[in-house]
């Protein structure tokens, strides 16, 4: 009876788990976003199955990062601009936003780019005629409350993403050079390797997903007892994320490794989609990208638009009128018209907006780790609930990792 007892606990306790996955599936989800999409699909097509087992490297960081600022979140009930300011300076806090600004804006700029060239692509009209139209569609839908209603439609279409599960099994990949790849480490000293590499960690792990669930918890109101709780949450919400990232880059590299293949154009990586879609691999790539991009660029916008409120102690959230929140919209507007700014610029095209936009996320990540360890490792701040071995271990690595390759692209382009 008491075995039964128990199998009974562990199945009701399983299933409260299940129904208070929320913010850390959500931010996983978010990560896929156009760059990501595209990013994932590049380091595929230019370095094969090469960067796999850097990929799985980055699944216990992520956990470990994204854990640390959701403990955080919940400890204290304040976002992470609110701790820095209140325990460590004001200075500190305005670095650490302009950084995020800057990795948001420049991939604000990148999405929109993407979804531009996608109607472009369907139309044959230029795509600074969507450009404008896109933005002004964004902000209705948060000056006037509709984005809550769409969120969950846009979410549930994010599952066509799946696409990519499918893709890479049917694209039927030599098994056993994948699982060598992803459980063998090793690093090809070259920039086109090291750039993909710190491009891939910078769309993996987002600045903005640091904030963005830092967000969702304080949002939430857990107690500090549900601190240690949110681990299972943030756990399925990275696997999911890198097993969509893990697919893309197979399918990326079986399709265009090797194959001489323009990946300056966007259609050309909708082939990764072939093996499961066929003729209609640009279509779900088109549909994919869409959605992708309509839920992540409020997400971008606002992520800066609440970090820059709490930094300046402004009135902040999307249920508050515009009157009454006149600085925060004014930063989530100013964040989407300065990513259209960027995509004037002729020069770039939309596949390298897309990618180098999180290559500089990588660049400025372990910037952003470093303040979230001090933070998470003060006990005056955390109490009893500070950064767990795990948590510091993965979090230095990762800021090492992406340190260490910043400083290799540094070198290599003042030496060459």
């Amino acid at each position: 009876m008491q075995i039964r007892q128990k199998i009974r606990e562990q199945i009701a306790k399983n299933r409260q788990k299940i129904k208070n996955l929320g913010p850390g599936l959500i931010t996983g989800g978010a990560g896929d976003d156009p760059a990501g999409i595209v990013t994932y699909t590049v380091v595929g097509a230019t370095t094969g199955f090469s960067q796999l087992w850097l990929l799985l490297l980055s699944t216990p960081m992520m956990i470990a990062i994204q854990n640390a600022v959701a403990k955080i979140a919940i400890v204290t009930g304040k976002s992470l601009p609110e701790i820095t300011t209140a325990f460590y300076s004001k200075k500190l806090t305005i670095i650490m936003i302009m950084l995020l600004a800057i990795a948001n804006i420049l991939t604000i700029g990148a999405d929109l780019n993407a979804i531009a060239a996608i109607l472009h692509i369907l139309t044959g009209y230029a795509t600074i005629y969507f450009l404008l139209p896109i933005t002004a569609f964004i902000v209705y839908l948060i000056l006037f409350g509709k984005y809550k209603t769409v969120k969950n439609v846009l979410i549930s279409f994010t599952a066509i993403l799946g696409v990519y599960i499918v893709s890479a099994i049917m694209a039927k990949p030599n098994i056993l050079i994948v699982v060598k790849e992803t459980f063998t480490p090793h690093i090809q000293p070259n920039l086109i390797w090291i750039t993909a590499a710190l491009g891939m960690l910078g769309t993996t792990i987002s600045p903005y997903m640091l904030f963005w669930q830092a967000a969702e918890e304080k949002e939430e109101k857990k107690s500090v007892v549900q601190a240690d709780e949110v681990s299972f949450d943030t756990v399925v919400g990275m696997v999911y994320s890198n097993l969509l990232a893990y697919c893309m880059i197979i399918t990326g590299a079986i399709m265009l490794y090797g194959k001489g293949a323009n990946i300056e154009d966007i259609t050309t990586l909708s082939y990764a989609l072939k093996p499961a879609a066929g003729e209609y691999a640009f279509a779900l790539f088109s549909l994919g990208v869409i959605v992708a991009g309509l839920l992540a660029i409020p997400v971008l916008a606002g992520s800066t638009a609440y970090a820059v409120a709490d930094t300046f102690g402004w009135r902040e959230g999307m249920d508050n009128k515009v009157s009454d929140a006149k600085g925060f919209y004014f930063v989530f507007v100013g964040a989407l018209i300065f990513g259209n700014i960027i995509d004037m610029i002729p020069s770039i095209t939309v596949v390298d907006a897309l990618y180098y936009s999180q290559v500089l996320d990588g660049i400025l990540i372990p910037i952003l780790i470093a303040i979230t360890l001090v933070i998470s490792n003060n006990k005056t701040i955390m109490g009893e609930y500070t950064a767990t071995k795990f948590t510091n271990f993965f979090a230095i690595f990762a800021m090492l990792i992406t340190a260490g390759l910043s400083i290799v692209i540094f070198y290599q382009l003042i030496t060459n």
